[in-house]
């Protein structure tokens, strides 16, 4: 990447409700938003804050499966729908599976950084909680092979995937441990969420949080490895941000401290038709991740916090492993030392994670971006934590399937113009 490229700059971040069990809201008989709604809420909450659809070039929606979900394809033709500004701009829909959020984030990068567009509108999007659990497992295997996976898979497809993950790595470094990792991990992500009044798990009330999640995985109702605690959950929800140029800035009035400036990114997809050589280490995450922090330019010791893409414990463990923070095999000890807590060394998921604040497929990647600029913006409320001068940088990472689309930035508050 060229150091002499165009700044990109993300502002005015906004999410919706991660709805699904466990908000006391939800009620699976009950009328609830539909995709047109998260999309037109998520979009016009952003606008608001950037003087409206006028002022934006071009829209992008992610998205993975509205067509099985809610039966609607056509998805960038629902962008002008939020906002009378947005007829006539172009706009596009992007799909990579669970990281098609941050496959959004850098069609509006390259974007800016190509000059056809000064303010991108970008909203990701899931409304999940339309069909039975085992049916929307099977819509969601799409993230998977189908020929050569999903026929021969679990009717619970990707839990039984990282369950598999969870397994090699009990054999290989121990599953006690382990076990009580994935169980210290849920509860960093219960209780951040219990901050975020977005968070789909923000009513939850359970008291022993890492007993709870200790429940033996039972495989006859289940999968092998992991217990319920160890997924995130089934959600509705939409988030949209603006990517902006230096002009995009101007235009909008917005302030530079108002802005989280983008400075590395690495974009890496592996082959869905070939297995992964290690079910032990998230090779693709790995890849994304050094390949952001070459191009910002920083290492990874002045990273203040991290949004991983935690769709169960395991991934989670895996990914601080991959990060390069912990070692092969000691990524639970990372976890267990309390690290990754709120209070940690470096505080990972603070608005509650995949876990905690839910998964809204599409939609997620665009929403761990919204975290990030709260987060560095210092408006997260009572979920913010110090995000200190010695490390001022903050890391998104969003992964796609089995670990085969993942995106990696990496961002910094914005100083002034």
């Amino acid at each position: 990447m060229t150091k002499d490229r165009r700044k990109v700059y993300m502002v005015a971040g906004f999410q919706t409700v991660s709805l699904g069990s466990g908000r006391k809201e939800f009620h699976p008989k009950k009328p609830r938003p539909g995709l047109e709604e998260y999309v037109r809420e998520a979009g016009q909450g952003t606008l608001k804050q950037i003087g409206g659809g006028t002022n934006v070039d071009e829209g992008v929606i992610s998205n993975f499966m509205a067509a099985r979900f809610n039966r609607q394809g056509h998805l960038a033709a629902l962008i002008p729908s939020v906002d009378e500004g947005l007829r006539w701009k172009p706009c596009c829909r992007v799909e990579g599976a669970c990281g098609s959020g941050g496959l959004g984030l850098m069609t509006a990068i390259k974007s800016v950084l190509a000059g056809t567009a000064e303010v991108v509108l970008t909203i990701g999007v899931e409304v999940q909680n339309t069909v039975k659990a085992v049916y929307g497992a099977d819509y969601l295997a799409g993230a998977g092979w189908f020929r050569g996976e999903r026929k021969k898979g679990h009717a619970y497809f990707f839990p039984s995937v990282f369950s598999d993950r969870a397994g090699a790595y009990f054999q290989a470094f121990g599953r006690e441990k382990t076990r009580r990792a994935f169980a210290r991990w849920y509860r960093n992500a219960i209780e951040n969420a219990r901050l975020c009044d977005t968070a789909q798990e923000y009513h939850n009330t359970a008291e022993d949080l890492e007993s709870l999640a200790l429940t033996e995985p039972n495989p006859r109702a289940f999968v092998d490895h992991l217990n319920v605690y160890d997924c995130s959950k089934v959600s509705d929800a939409a988030a949209a941000i603006a990517v902006v140029s230096e002009e995009g800035l101007k235009r909008i009035g917005v302030a530079a401290s108002d802005a989280v400036e983008v400075v590395g990114w690495g974009q890496v997809e592996a082959d869905l038709t070939l297995p992964p050589e290690d079910l032990t280490r998230l090779e693709t995450t790995a890849r994304a991740v050094r390949k952001a922090l070459e191009s910002a330019g920083i290492s990874l010791h002045e990273i203040g916090t991290v949004e991983c893409h935690d769709c169960f414990t395991i991934s989670g463990l895996l990914s601080v492993e991959a990060i390069g923070l912990a070692k092969k095999g000691e990524g639970a000890d990372y976890i267990l030392d309390g690290n990754t807590s709120r209070t940690g060394s470096l505080p990972f998921n603070t608005s509650g994670g995949l876990i905690g604040w839910g998964h809204p497929t599409g939609g997620t990647g665009v929403r761990q971006a919204v975290t990030v600029w709260q987060q560095l913006t210092g408006k997260a409320g009572r979920w913010q934590v110090p995000i200190s001068s010695g490390r001022p940088y903050a890391l998104s990472v969003n992964m796609g399937g089995n670990d085969k689309t993942v995106v990696a930035i990496v961002y910094r508050l914005a100083g002034p113009l």
